[in-house]
C-alpha cells in the first residue's frame, strides 16, 4: 500500500467516533487490548487503528493495538481465544477466518462461531473484477465468451491459496461454466502488479488496489462482486446480474474473545458502534473503497452463520485446501 494510501486509511480511521460517553464510569481499568490478524501497512488494520485513534483519548487507560500475523490469521484469533474473557479484549476482524478458514485448513486451533461474540459489523471493502486492456472484454458477459473460447488460457492473479481472491474466481469458473488459470501470489500488491503488466488478465480484488491503475486505463473495471451495486461506484454493474446467484461481500467486524456474557457484549455494541461520518470523511473512505457499517450483536452473528455455512460448502464443491 502506497503512503498516500496509508495516510487515507489513518485519515478516514481517526474520524470515527464510539460512544462511549455513558459507559467511561464502567469501564475496566486495565488496557484495553485490541488484536490486529494482519501487518501494519494493510488495510484489514483500519478498524483497530480508528479504534485505537478515538477511544485512547476517552477511555483510561490506553488502547494497545497488536498485530498478530500469520497462518492466515490464526494467530491472533488464538491468542485472543485462550485470552481470560472480559469486555475490553476485543478482536477486529476480517470475514475469511469466521467463515472461511474452517473449510480451507485441515486442523483450527479454535471455532470462528462459537468461541466468539459478535460486536459489530464494522465495514464493507469494495471488490472488483478488473481485466487488462488486452482482454477483449468490457462487461461480465463478453468476459465469460471470451473465456470460453478460450479454455484454460486466461490467467487470474490472486493474493494466494484460499484468499477471498481465489475464491472469487474459482467461484466465477464454476457458476459461469468457464475454465481459467490460477496464478497465485504473495500478497495482493504483487498480484496487482502483474495484471497492470498484462502477465495475467484478471483480477478480483479489493477496489483500494487498483484505482489510479483504472484512472491510466491500464486496467478496465467490469463489474463488483457483492449481491448489491455499491454506493462507491453506482454505475458499475455486479457479476450476479450476468451469473445469477453469484456473490462474495468482504466485511470487517468486532468480536469478543470468547461468549462474554450478554451485557457485556452489548455494552461494548453500544460504545464501540461507529457515529455518522461527516462529509470529509466519508470521501476519504470512499477513497480506499470503505463503506462503514454498523449492526447489532445479533446481526452481525446471524451474517456469520449463515456465510460460514455458504462458504463451507463453496470450499468443499471447489475442492481447495491450503493446509
Amino acid at each position: 500500500m502506497s503512503t498516500a494510501t496509508r495516510r487515507s486509511v489513518l485519515a478516514g480511521a481517526a474520524s470515527l467516533t464510539f460512544a462511549s460517553r455513558a459507559f467511561a464510569q464502567s469501564y475496566p481499568q486495565a488496557p484495553d487490548h485490541a488484536h490486529c490478524a494482519v501487518g501494519t501497512r494493510r488495510l484489514d488494520r483500519y478498524p483497530g487503528a480508528h479504534r485505537r485513534r478515538t477511544s485512547a483519548p476517552v477511555l483510561r487507560p490506553a488502547v494497545i493495538i497488536e498485530n498478530r500475523t500469520g497462518a492466515s490469521g490464526n494467530i491472533a484469533r488464538s491468542r485472543r481465544r485462550v485470552a481470560r474473557p472480559m469486555a475490553h479484549t476485543i478482536l477486529f476482524n476480517t470475514m475469511s477466518v469466521h467463515t472461511m478458514n474452517h473449510a480451507l485448513l485441515r486442523t483450527m486451533p479454535f471455532d470462528g462461531v462459537k468461541d466468539f461474540s459478535p460486536i459489530s459489523l464494522l465495514a464493507y471493502v469494495t471488490n472488483t473484477m478488473v481485466v487488462h486492456p488486452s482482454v477483449p472484454a468490457n462487461n461480465v458477459a463478453e468476459f465469460i465468451a471470451y473465456a470460453k473460447a478460450n479454455p484454460g488460457k486466461i490467467a487470474y492473479a490472486s493474493s494466494g491459496p484460499g484468499s477471498t481472491n481465489h475464491l472469487c474466481a474459482a467461484l466465477l469458473e464454476r457458476m459461469a461454466g468457464i475454465e481459467m488459470l490460477h496464478v497465485p501470489y504473495r500478497g495482493g500488491a504483487p498480484a496487482v502488479v502483474d495484471t497492470v503488466a498484462g502477465q495475467v488478465a484478471a483480477l478480483l480484488h479489493g477496489r483500494h488496489a487498483e484505482p489510479r491503475a483504472r484512472q491510466a486505463g491500464k486496467l478496465k473495471l467490469l463489474a463488483i462482486t457483492e449481491e448489491k451495486r455499491s454506493s462507491l461506484l453506482p454505475g458499475v454493474p455486479t457479476v450476479g446480474e450476468t451469473v445469477p446467484g453469484y456473490e462474495m461481500t468482504v466485511w470487517y467486524g468486532a468480536f469478543l474473545v470468547g461468549r462474554g456474557a450478554e451485557g457485556d457484549r452489548d455494552t461494548a455494541q453500544r460504545r464501540d458502534r461507529p457515529h455518522p461520518l461527516s462529509a470529509g470523511s466519508q470521501n476519504r473512505m470512499a477513497d480506499i473503497a470503505v463503506e462503514v457499517a454498523s449492526s447489532t450483536p445479533d446481526e452481525l452473528g446471524a451474517r456469520m452463520r449463515t456465510d460460514t455455512d455458504k462458504w463451507g460448502a463453496v470450499i468443499k464443491s471447489l475442492g481447495i485446501a491450503t493446509q
